[in-house]
């Protein structure tokens, strides 16, 4: 499987020409994920066309011959429905207070930045990192469209780089990873080479059944899911993994969605999620699933430490 830390890194002792921390910000659903699964080459974040799918700051580790950086996904900035909307909006903006680079991310499908690009840009102004523009999603617009967005945030910001992407083809990728890795500056290795997340495998267990719960249901079951890994247990002399978990949603109707008829949707989010943690873990899976009903659970400050959304301190 992919390295993985359930610590945060230390700097190790060996100096590297460029290193530090990435903070990848912008509103909900402008491809934050797909770019940052992008420059690493391989799925580490979860992805949903549904917005604020991720909900916790995600430490993603490329390592270079000459440097290491660490990107931090972070949630979408929205306005807050809920305490779990408070808590993910405090997982985006404490990101920024250590981190060397900020790549500030909209999307090419209008000429004028919206009202929540416009107050990310507002707070962005008090902040002394270096901040790149990322106008994403510019295989799904026009070039005069492009050109007018770019030049309407071009006099807002005394932009470090702006670039050009699209997350989905990686279109202008290249281009961005190889800025980066210039922009950082000196610095220590943070992480083993061979480590590329830094989250425990409980969290990437519980993120992957999440997502196909997401996909799989799509705009019938709103975001009101959680995932709680009761069980993980190492592989055994037939090189099984064996996994309990339990989906949680906030009312009755989404769990009847879940199930589906006779458990069948409830299968097939299991089907798929084993699948790709069969890729994850390098061996077979054992994956068991439930769903249960907790009313309120993103307004309970209990349930939210619980299921993995500490308060940012």
């Amino acid at each position: 499987m992919p390295g993985y830390s359930g610590e945060v890194g230390h700097a190790m002792t060996e100096l590297l020409l460029h290193s530090g921390f990435v903070a990848l910000l912008g509103r909900s659903n402008v491809g934050k994920s797909t770019l940052l699964n992008q420059m690493m080459g391989t799925k580490l974040s979860i992805v949903s066309e549904k917005p604020q799918t991720t909900r916790n700051r995600i430490p993603c580790i490329l390592t270079w011959e000459e440097g290491q950086a660490v990107f931090l996904d972070t949630p979408g900035v929205h306005t807050p429905q809920n305490s779990l909307g408070e808590r993910m909006n405090q997982y985006a903006w404490a990101s920024l207070a250590e981190v060397e680079l900020i790549l500030f991310l909209t999307t090419a499908d209008s000429r004028l930045p919206g009202a929540g690009d416009q107050r990310i840009v507002e707070q962005l102004k008090s902040i002394p990192a270096p901040i790149y523009l990322i106008i994403n999603k510019i295989d799904l617009a026009e070039e005069e469209t492009v050109t007018s967005l770019q030049d309407t945030f071009f006099s807002k910001l005394p932009w470090a780089g702006i670039f050009r992407v699209s997350a989905l083809t990686g279109e202008g990728v290249a281009e961005l990873k190889e800025s980066i890795c210039q922009e950082l500056p000196p610095g220590p290795q943070y992480y083993p080479s061979d480590i590329v997340i830094d989250q425990p495998e409980r969290f990437l267990v519980a993120e992957i059944i999440r997502e196909k719960v997401l996909q799989l249901t799509r705009d019938e079951v709103p975001h009101g899911i959680a995932v709680d890994v009761e069980k993980l247990e190492e592989p055994g002399e037939k090189g099984l993994v064996k996994i309990q978990a339990t989906i949680y949603t906030d009312r009755e109707s989404p769990k009847g969605i879940i199930i589906g008829s006779k458990g069948a949707k409830l299968k097939e989010i299991g089907s798929l999620a084993r699948q790709e943690l069969e890729l994850l873990f390098g061996c077979q899976v054992f994956l068991e699933l439930w769903v249960k009903v907790r009313p309120r659970w993103r307004n309970n400050q209990q349930a939210l430490n619980s299921f993995g959304y500490a308060r940012v301190k």
